[in-house]
């Protein structure tokens, strides 16, 4: 995957990482805050600068409780449709500081992730995707996937949306108990731990 996708992190070191795409959203990150904080876990946040804007205290929430804030582009939007100048704009309006980037989609153009990397981005992608946005997909089926992919190093993609809340309310405490049982370390991503 690292051959057709340069530039891209999708597994890194021994721990297992949890990561959340999409918010923060009043209905849904609080939610997954009291979860996190209940098994003392720390995760990573790729947040939609939009929705910081929108949602300043739910923001702070994570920030306080610890967690690392990754990059999602200001609107979530689709690389591929975009030339590099218009995308690099839409990242640099991102509301906060910080050298962790995860495209919308996963997705981008080889010369927008060429530039993401000059301006001294780590490109985090995933090797467990949990699709727990697609209404049709059981937290059975996420938590199965969860055992069977998962290994050193992984990084999990969940979503902290309002598409994607039940389900993944749903099995982030199973999926947390399950990985803790199998003796994985939680940990959130840092570019210490991203060589």
């Amino acid at each position: 995957m690292q051959r057709l996708y340069p530039y891209g992190i999708f597994r890194t070191g021994k721990d297992v990482y949890l990561t959340f795409d999409d918010g923060p959203i009043p209905e849904v990150t609080p939610r997954v805050l009291e979860i996190l904080d209940r098994y003392g876990v720390k995760a990573t946040f790729f947040m939609v600068g939009e929705n910081i804007n929108k949602h300043p205290d739910v923001f702070r929430q994570v920030v306080e409780a610890g967690h690392a804030i990754g990059n999602h582009t200001y609107n979530h939007i689709k690389g591929w449709k975009y030339s590099t100048g218009e995308y690099l704009e839409n990242v640099r309006k991102f509301p906060k500081q910080t050298h962790l980037f995860r495209p919308p989609y996963g997705k981008t153009w080889i010369w927008q992730r060429r530039a993401l990397v000059k301006m001294e981005y780590k490109i985090i992608l995933w090797d467990v995707l949990t699709r727990d946005y697609n209404p049709k997909r059981t937290p059975e089926a996420m938590l199965s996937q969860i055992k069977r992919e998962t290994r050193p190093g992984s990084i999990i993609n969940f979503h902290d949306s309002i598409k994607s809340n039940e389900r993944m309310l749903a099995v982030l405490p199973q999926a947390i108990e399950w990985l803790q049982a199998q003796g994985y370390e939680l940990a959130h991503l840092k570019i210490s731990n991203l060589g």
